[in-house]
């Protein structure tokens, strides 16, 4: 893949996202992913059974990805140099989701602005997976806010990583062990065993680009606010709170927005009616408010562009 392809890509994400007309790739992937936990249920019963097919399905499907993506780039470049660039050009494109973030934002954003928190916990629950029905304004901010951080990584940072060490082969096989992880890596009693690769190999695969998100973040703050004192306090939190996190990558970007924006993220949320307890990350003692939602999506696209800028530095100077 080349710098100006890496360009092209983000513009093409940037001008129509994820069309829901679009047959998009991650889609086909969960529904293998479905159909194979449906039927692996039926001949794997014990934890270590479990465990296993969870392993072939972690290390399978993503290989599997990667060997169809370099197939069709190969087959289009056969044909013609300028169809392979369109075909790389448009898979790559499948694998960033900064324009769908920034959109998602928005539609939790907007109801607040006037008012309407029903609407706002509405447009909030199609982005995460906490219950939604009693939030209050501020937790709807915090929700919103959390996952714009978390999600710049795996839908951002990360797929433009892997476009730029391995193109979009590469991009969309870890776009395949995101869905694994998102769909099968849970520690609840269903996935504790047959998820347990998928979790363990999602870790592996955003481990840099989560903390190369959080820079970004610092970076991005410092650029759209000129403020030192935002600079510095993202790298304190960052570096104090972001290992707290259950996860051993989210912390860190949402660390590096906690600091920032000089609010605290993280606390109680609830999934089906159970409490689930999060570090505190930051030192903010306000509520957090709407305008925090605008600043955070700011701060997803500029840390975006600037990663871009990176990634196609580094392909142009190879």
């Amino acid at each position: 893949m080349t710098g100006n392809e890496l360009v092209l890509v983000a513009g093409l994400d940037l001008m129509v996202g994820d069309p829901r007309w679009f047959p998009h790739p991650v889609r086909g992937m969960g529904q293998v992913i479905g159909w194979y936990d449906y039927g692996i249920r039926g001949l794997c019963r014990s934890p270590l059974a479990l465990r296993l097919a969870g392993l072939i399905l972690a290390l399978g499907l993503p290989a599997a990805v990667y060997l169809v993506v370099w197939g069709m780039v190969a087959q289009a470049g056969a044909v013609a140099d300028w169809l392979e660039t369109a075909v790389t050009i448009a898979l790559a494109s499948t694998t960033l989701a900064g324009r769908d973030l920034w959109d998602h934002a928005q539609a939790v954003k907007k109801p607040l602005q006037r008012g309407d928190i029903a609407d706002a916990r509405l447009a909030v629950a199609k982005i995460v997976g906490r219950d939604v029905g009693q939030l209050s304004e501020s937790e709807v901010v915090r929700a919103t806010v959390e996952t714009v951080a978390e999600s710049t990584a795996d839908g951002v940072i990360s797929p433009l990583f892997f476009l730029v060490i391995g193109g979009p082969p590469l991009a969309l096989a870890y776009k395949a062990v995101n869905t694994l992880d998102s769909m099968v890596g849970h520690r609840d009693e269903r996935y504790v065993d047959f998820g347990w690769a998928s979790a363990r190999l999602d870790d592996v695969a955003n481990w840099i680009p989560a903390r190369v998100t959080a820079l970004l973040f610092i970076a991005a703050a410092g650029l759209r606010t000129g403020s030192g004192d935002r600079i510095r306090n993202g790298w304190r939190v960052v570096w104090r709170d972001g290992g707290k996190h259950p996860s051993p990558n989210s912390g860190r970007p949402e660390a590096a927005m906690a600091g920032v924006l000089g609010v605290r993220l993280g606390g109680t949320n609830y999934y089906d009616g159970v409490a689930n307890d999060r570090p505190i990350l930051g030192d903010g003692r306000r509520e957090l408010v709407v305008e925090d939602i605008t600043l955070a999506a700011q701060l997803m696209a500029l840390a975006s562009v600037l990663g871009v800028m990176i990634g196609a530095g580094i392909l142009w100077l190879e």
